[in-house]
């Protein structure tokens, strides 16, 4: 006999408390029933029930066999309804939590994208530096920039964050080229104040080399997007992600400042709940997210 019918059966009679009651529950005989019950009695070499003509009782073995069948059986069910959500269309609204540069200048082109294939879902994306608390503040998806040490997330790794150095034309007529890090110290530095020591730079160059620089500069603010503004305006050397500076290099706007150097690379993170039964929407997102920012090989 079928293996999961007899412990969905046994289930029963145990939830149900007679094999009467359950045959009639279940559409089918009291002989029937009691056939479940023997073959899963024979197969374990154990009893599972203590039988009398009043009630019936479980043995130490139905007891932990009971247990046992309950979660496997749930188990089942949530694997079903996992696989028939996974096929069904996404829909529904999906709240995300990002840091602010990243979210506004690299993030928000891949999610219009994304919402032009999938036209049922909408997406509220919050920008916030602040370490999400995802479930405390009711998110579904965020992107973390740093190193993960909660466990109750899954975190998917996503390229590095990469911060590059760069200046306006202007300043560098005036002020020089550095040739190397160490003299940085002697330039203007525009610096993010929310780093937890935004007057030294950490530097990786060629080959591996790396240089931790003490830097100075008149200008520091807490959102990149204004010490941008400021390296425009000719006020110093910004350090900012290449996606935010990209147009204005290309454009020559700004132009590189130590090519070979760069902020060490942060690790960045997909981070979602421990979801047992993920929604097709949630699945979507992430699956999409991943094609566009996975790290190489993970």
């Amino acid at each position: 006999m079928d293996k999961l019918a007899g412990m969905a059966m046994f289930v029963r009679v145990v939830e149900i408390g007679s094999f009467s009651a359950t045959a009639e529950a279940s559409g089918v005989s009291p002989t029937m029933v009691a056939k479940h019950i023997r073959t899963i009695e024979q197969r374990l070499g154990a009893r599972l029930l203590h039988r009398t003509t009043r009630r019936q009782q479980l043995t130490e073995v139905g007891r932990l066999y009971y247990e046992r069948c309950k979660h496997a059986l749930a188990e089942v069910e949530l694997a079903e309804a996992s696989a028939s959500e996974l096929q069904a269309s996404p829909r529904g609204r999906v709240r995300l939590v990002a840091p602010v540069s990243f979210g506004s200048q690299t993030l928000v082109p891949v999610l219009t994208d994304y919402l032009a294939r999938h036209p049922e879902v909408s997406v509220e994306l919050t920008l916030d530096n602040r370490v999400p608390d995802l479930i405390g503040e009711g998110y579904e998806l965020g992107i973390h920039i740093g190193d993960i040490d909660d466990t109750g997330l899954v975190a998917r790794p996503l390229q590095p964050y990469r911060r590059i150095l760069a200046a306006a034309p202007s300043y560098l007529a005036k002020h020089g080229r550095p040739d190397h890090p160490e003299q940085l110290n002697a330039h203007a530095c525009l610096g993010l104040l929310y780093w937890r020591r935004h007057d030294r730079w950490h530097l990786l160059g060629p080959g591996g080399e790396a240089c931790e620089v003490l830097v100075k500069g008149r200008f520091t603010s807490n959102q990149g997007s204004a010490l941008r503004i400021a390296a425009l305006c000719g006020a110093g050397i910004v350090l900012q992600p290449e996606a935010s500076l990209a147009d204005d290099l290309a454009e020559g706007r700004l132009v590189p400042v130590l090519p070979g150097w760069s902020y060490k690379p942060t690790p960045m993170y997909l981070i979602y709940a421990q979801d047992r039964r993920p929604t097709a929407k949630l699945r979507s997102v992430i699956d999409f997210l991943l094609e566009h920012f996975s790290a190489a090989g993970s």
